[in-house]
């Protein structure tokens, strides 16, 4: 029997096109679990309950400022791919290989997972540590794929800062959580029937 030896173990460097749709889509799912798990334990540790934080609100005011922020940011980046080339907003292919093929239930299915992962990480227990200001500098350097090119990286820093800005207004994290599903799910869609055209 061959022993295991750690040393020969060999990370490096991997491009999106090198990995299968398989591998690509386990990436994201497993990301989003660990990123779930680290919120849920820093909320604990800071002495908080992280499921009352996705109580659901009484009305409907958070989906007003979920939606209102995701129209937003989504005529923004209409506004910014016009006049913007293409390559100056280059994630790498990553959001192509993830949408482009996908079933519209699979599309808002990721969606909805990235999204509360995602917001009970940062809203929910990063926020809480550190205000939005440093959590959207966390937030945009965790999208690393975006940090090629300086506009990216700054829609990433301006969404984040106005999920922050959403979730204390709103007081609930459902509206962070609304905003970041629409804006993941209408660019997923864009990015699906866009191929398809």
């Amino acid at each position: 029997m061959k022993k295991f030896d750690i040393r020969n173990i060999r990370i490096r460097s991997v491009s999106v096109d090198e990995l299968s749709d398989h591998m690509l889509l386990l990436n994201l799912y497993i990301t989003q679990a660990v990123t779930l798990v680290i919120g849920l334990a820093w909320c604990f540790f800071q002495g908080r309950n992280p499921f009352l934080l996705l109580e659901l609100p009484s009305g409907p005011g958070f989906l007003y400022w979920g939606l209102g922020l995701a129209g937003a940011v989504l005529a923004a980046d209409l506004v910014i791919s016009r006049w913007v080339p293409e390559e100056a907003a280059d994630d790498g292919g990553v959001n192509e290989r993830i949408f482009r093929n996908r079933p519209v239930w699979h599309i808002a299915l990721l969606s909805l997972i990235v999204a509360i992962c995602e917001e009970m990480l940062f809203r929910g227990a990063i926020q809480y540590a550190f205000g939005a200001y440093w959590t959207s500098i966390i937030f945009a350097a965790i999208h690393v794929r975006y940090l090629k090119h300086w506009i990216p990286t700054g829609l990433v820093f301006s969404i984040s800062y106005g999920l922050g800005w959403i979730y204390e207004e709103s007081g609930t994290l459902w509206a962070p959580i609304a905003a970041h599903f629409a804006i993941d799910f209408i660019m997923g869609l864009i990015i699906r029937f866009r191929r398809e055209a």
